[in-house]
């Protein structure tokens, strides 16, 4: 059953898909042509929420979407159905969104959650940035190569340009370094 939509300018439009969409552009016209929708809509809001105020939200979050993209509606097609899409996935959205929401009004779970400081290793990363930059620039390049971006020995000494030794000794004296300013037990690597 075609809707009609109320009066526009004190006439009459056509009902169904028949009716004419190219004056739809006009602002004026579409803020019409969509108000007229409104009963419709409240009602289908209503019957989704059961909740006189649920549904005023769903029927505004719908308006305002419709609003925001009135440049997507086709001329010619019907808006009411449009309209109604929108509501449906709006409705749909905020379903799927209270699901992963956790109801609580006074904090009780709230007041469970607990986050262990990251103070400390804050300090430790700074730490550790200090003793990388306090390295020669050949050893931190080396502990760099083979230590944080995982490249072999040979490939480290290929990228430095220097001989397999030069590059395996120049790593175990970063590592060392870097274990006596930060503390760590130091051990001879290969």
């Amino acid at each position: 059953m075609p809707h009609a939509l109320a009066p526009l300018d004190g006439a009459s439009l056509p009902t169904g898909r028949a009716r004419a969409r190219d004056d739809i552009a006009d602002p004026s016209v579409w803020r019409q042509a969509v108000t007229a929708q409104l009963p419709s809509l409240r009602a289908f809001a209503w019957s989704l929420c059961r909740n006189a105020a649920d549904a005023d939200d769903l029927v505004q979050e719908t308006l305002t979407k419709a609003w925001t993209y009135r440049g997507r509606y086709e001329a010619g097609t019907n808006l009411r159905a449009w309209l109604f899409t929108i509501l449906r996935n709006s409705w749909y959205s905020t379903v799927a969104r209270r699901q992963r929401e956790v109801a609580d009004e006074e904090g009780r779970h709230a007041a469970t959650l607990v986050s262990e400081g990251a103070q400390e290793w804050t300090v430790e990363l700074d730490r550790l940035r200090m003793a990388m930059d306090d390295l020669p620039p050949t050893h931190r390049e080396a502990i760099v190569l083979v230590g944080a971006a995982g490249l072999s020995y040979e490939e480290a000494a290929e990228i430095a340009g220097c001989a397999l030794g030069t590059i395996k000794s120049r790593v175990n004296r970063a590592r060392n370094r870097l274990a006596e300013v930060m503390d760590m037990p130091r051990g001879e690597t290969g």
